[in-house]
């Protein structure tokens, strides 16, 4: 009988959860998702994926061999174990979910944050393949950053290196959601473009289809269908997330020195209506040496189950280092 190796990926989101097999070459073989009813402890959550999981095994042909689980999640601490106060899930203050996972399998798990796993998948599996440093940007509703220098994801000693969504760009600015003012985040993420649009409609008097949309109603969605139709609102409300973005991106070039910034999530669908102006203002912005060094690209992961497979890689990479995790 073929025996097939897989690592478990497990993407924890505030609605769904999925996960999958994932072997060593990126490829989920099964998969599946379910609702995280965020209400709920995180004992019952875990409980209902490794019933789950235990059924896609089931479903497999052949012998598999686990080799390992890991866990992309809000506020996940990689050294710690733990899930810390995340945002729109009732777990409380911290929750060890290694400790939970390993109550159901005697595996090596490994957890870290949205971000971080998809940098690690991006290395693995992705456009970073081959490259040593390099900056992985996650733009949806809001932004998560994993930086890789020299081959190793920073962690930092806290394990919380790397929220460039959380540096300031305006010490007076928005409030954003982790209590601070004028976080990037704020500007740059799906709802951050929209309060920029919410914005222009008070200063400007350009006819716009944005002005028929009620301000609760507004998504980057519409924004960005309007840019595409050439509309000088949107095109504005654009031009301004990408001046802040290329500005900080530039400001981590200068701290790391990637060879290239990859950018994914809900907002990064945008393409070049973001892309395009994002790399003119991180040129503008960068150190001098620094510029024409630096690439911005469009994630290589797939877009169906790419978080999957970066939580995957979470084992996989340090099954390559020879480290035992959980």
């Amino acid at each position: 009988m073929t025996t097939h190796e897989y690592a478990i990926g497990i993407d924890i989101g505030g609605t769904t959860t999925s996960f999958g097999f994932v072997d060593r070459s990126g490829k989920v073989a099964v998969e599946a998702t379910i609702s995280t009813h965020a209400h709920e402890l995180a004992r019952k959550l875990v409980e209902r994926i490794c019933a789950t999981i235990d059924g896609l095994r089931c479903s497999c042909e052949g012998d598999i061999r686990l080799t390992g689980i890991g866990v992309g999640a809000p506020n996940a601490n990689y050294r710690s174990g733990t899930v810390d106060h995340p945002v729109n899930l009732s777990w409380g203050a911290s929750t060890n979910l290694v400790e939970l996972f390993r109550g159901y399998y005697d595996l090596p798990v490994a957890i870290t944050n949205d971000a971080n796993a998809a940098a690690i998948g991006e290395m693995l599996f992705g456009g970073a393949r081959g490259m040593k440093d390099f900056i992985v940007i996650t733009l949806g509703t809001g932004l998560g950053s994993g930086l890789v220098a020299n081959g190793e994801l920073l962690y930092g000693s806290n394990g919380l290196a790397g929220e460039l969504g959380h540096t300031v760009v305006d010490p007076q600015g928005r409030d954003c959601a982790c209590g601070k003012q004028g976080c990037l985040e704020a500007y740059v993420s799906a709802g951050g473009i929209c309060r920029t649009v919410s914005e222009l409609l008070a200063l400007r008097r350009d006819e716009s289809p944005l002005r028929c949309i009620a301000p609760a109603e507004l998504t980057s969605c519409d924004v960005y269908q309007a840019a595409c139709m050439g509309d000088s609102l949107a095109l504005a409300a654009f031009d301004r997330t990408a001046r802040l973005l290329g500005m900080k991106l530039a400001d981590a070039a200068a701290h790391t020195g990637p060879e290239a910034i990859f950018v994914t999530g809900g907002l990064a669908e945008a393409g070049d209506v973001l892309l395009e102006p994002t790399r003119r203002y991180v040129e503008e912005f960068l150190f001098a040496p620094l510029r024409g060094s630096v690439k911005l690209l469009k994630s290589g992961m797939p877009e169906s189950n790419g978080a999957i497979a970066g939580a995957a890689a979470l084992i996989w990479h340090e099954l390559g280092k020879s480290v035992v995790v959980g």
